[in-house]
């Protein structure tokens, strides 16, 4: 059995999100409904759940707020939200978990399994990501945290040269030669790093501008990157791509 704690001022969304718990995750028995954080900082040392369902939006101290003030974080952690771009952003750049408000049954089925199959709790270094983008708006963080088969994995931003779809997965080329396979569409890595300098040149391909060595043109265009390796872009990415690599070009 999975113990689970709610934490969200709204007390119609504890309710709705404990019923659908209850009806359709039988594997989860809610232990403690928190209707604050400051209850919550109580409760969890309290009762020591698996996980916690956290709300991001509350009053006099928030979920990212009571998270800074826990000692450590030794439970499961899926946050609830209704629709805020840049709080998403940053649990993504995490790679924690998160549900929409108001909670879909389906959604929250597969978040359930997705902790069943992980029963980890979150690393240090997420919570430090989480935190870094959260306070410090301006300045982009220098590591994301990618799901790969073995479990997460830290990826300095700077390192990547290049990323290749591979279905629903997507190969991480790294400076070092590494090569890292990551549980996440090409689409979802293109829009994590769309702050940064990263550009999609094919349905394929996306490439670290920063490590662009040399543009060979025609129809069959290539790049070459600073590993050495050679990346195709499509002629209808062409023009956006020389773009981005002159961008004072008319």
């Amino acid at each position: 059995m999975i113990h689970a704690t709610i934490v969200d001022d709204e007390p119609l969304s504890c309710e709705s999100l404990a019923t659908l718990i209850e009806q359709h995750c039988p594997e989860v028995k809610v232990l403690d409904i928190c209707y604050s954080a400051a209850a919550a900082l109580q409760s969890v040392q309290k009762h020591k759940p698996d996980i916690l369902f956290l709300d991001i939006e509350m009053p006099h101290m928030n979920g990212f707020e009571l998270l800074e003030k826990l000692p450590e974080v030794n439970f499961e952690l899926i946050f609830t939200t209704s629709y805020d771009q840049y709080a998403i952003k940053a649990i993504r750049f995490s790679a924690l978990e998160y549900l929409l408000k108001p909670v879909d049954r389906e959604e929250l089925q597969k978040a359930i399994e997705k902790v069943k199959r992980q029963m980890q709790t979150p690393l240090p270094q997420q919570i430090e990501i989480l935190m870094q983008k959260l306070n410090q708006p301006a300045i982009p963080v220098s590591k994301i945290a990618v799901p790969t088969m073995e479990g997460l994995q830290m990826v300095l931003v700077a390192s990547i040269v290049c990323c290749a779809s591979d279905g629903n997965y997507t190969n991480l080329f790294i400076k070092s030669g590494q090569k890292i396979t990551v549980s996440r569409t090409l689409k979802d890595i293109e829009d994590l790093l769309e702050d940064y300098p990263f550009v999609r040149v094919h349905h394929s391909y996306l490439v670290n501008l920063n490590e662009v060595e040399k543009y060979f043109k025609g129809d069959g265009g290539y790049l070459l990157m600073s590993n050495g390796t050679t990346v195709d872009f499509s002629r209808s990415r062409r023009e956006p791509l020389l773009k981005r690599l002159q961008p004072n070009r008319q």
